[in-house]
């Protein structure tokens, strides 16, 4: 693993987190792998691959992979193994037609209930989001950062069944902002951020509804078009073969990582 790759892992409290336990850690790293883009589309899964090159046993990285398996992010077929789900248009069209009306409640409820501390942390994303617009080079991070400002709205809704609905919506969302934000969207993802915290702010509840709707609408067509047109990085995937227990690094080889990276076992 790189030195780079290293520090982004290190950044994200994955690995070396001292209160989470080793199953938690395995399931985060291998998560944020698929959220990020480094295991795309139809990328194997293999349990004792991962598990030497984690440096762990087997038995958290099977929990892991059947944990992600329940929140859709790995598909297993008998005698052909696991491997990333696939995020085509029509899994994002469901998806959307979901995201739609729970953010659209989120959103209003917010502007009923928003509080000042609420408020800052929504002032903060802003502002983070800005300067990570205007670096070509972090477009990765300024999707994970509306990703942050959507989950803050949800947050601020108050409401605990709306908050566990949305939570398996949230990785899910931040694949989607990896492997279809581009340079030019942070300026117009910024503007309609600013909008929504505005009316969230001023409490007026039916813009806030109104505004999140419009942004959702937006962003669909935005990625509905790019996965359609095949220019999002998602892979492929192909389930036509027997797992022979090696990782497709997504070079189109199977070789064993030259550089494993840190190693999860305390």
């Amino acid at each position: 693993m790189s030195s780079s790759r290293t520090a982004g892992l290190t950044a994200t409290g994955t690995i070396g987190a001292a209160h989470q336990s080793l199953r938690d850690r395995v399931y985060a790293e291998l998560r944020e792998r698929i959220i990020d883009g480094r295991y795309p589309s139809g990328h194997r899964v293999v349990e004792r691959e991962l598990a030497d090159e984690l440096g762990v046993s087997r038995i958290p990285v099977r929990e892991a992979i059947q944990r992600l398996e329940t929140e859709g992010f790995i598909a297993a077929q008998a005698r052909k193994g696991a491997f990333v789900a696939p995020l085509g248009p029509a899994e994002a069209a469901d998806f959307f037609d979901i995201r739609e009306h729970l953010e659209a409640l989120a959103a209003s409820l917010a502007a009923r209930r928003a509080d000042p501390a609420g408020l800052r942390t929504l002032e903060k994303l802003l502002d983070r989001a800005r300067r990570a617009a205007g670096s070509p080079r972090r477009t990765r991070e300024l999707g994970s950062v509306h990703a942050d400002f959507h989950q803050q709205i949800v947050v601020m809704s108050g409401n605990p069944l709306l908050q566990g609905l949305m939570a398996p919506l949230d990785g899910r969302l931040r694949r989607l902002f990896s492997l279809t934000s581009e340079p030019g969207d942070g300026p117009v993802m910024c503007g309609e951020h600013e909008l929504l915290y505005e009316a969230i702010r001023s409490g007026d509840a039916d813009a806030a509804e109104r505004i999140a709707r419009r942004h959702v609408a937006g962003t669909r067509a935005t990625a509905m078009q790019m996965l359609a047109a095949g220019t999002a990085d998602t892979g492929t995937v192909d389930t036509g073969t027997v797992d022979t227990g090696t990782v497709d690094t997504g070079t189109g080889t199977a070789a064993e990582p030259t550089d494993p990276g840190p190693r999860l076992r305390p």
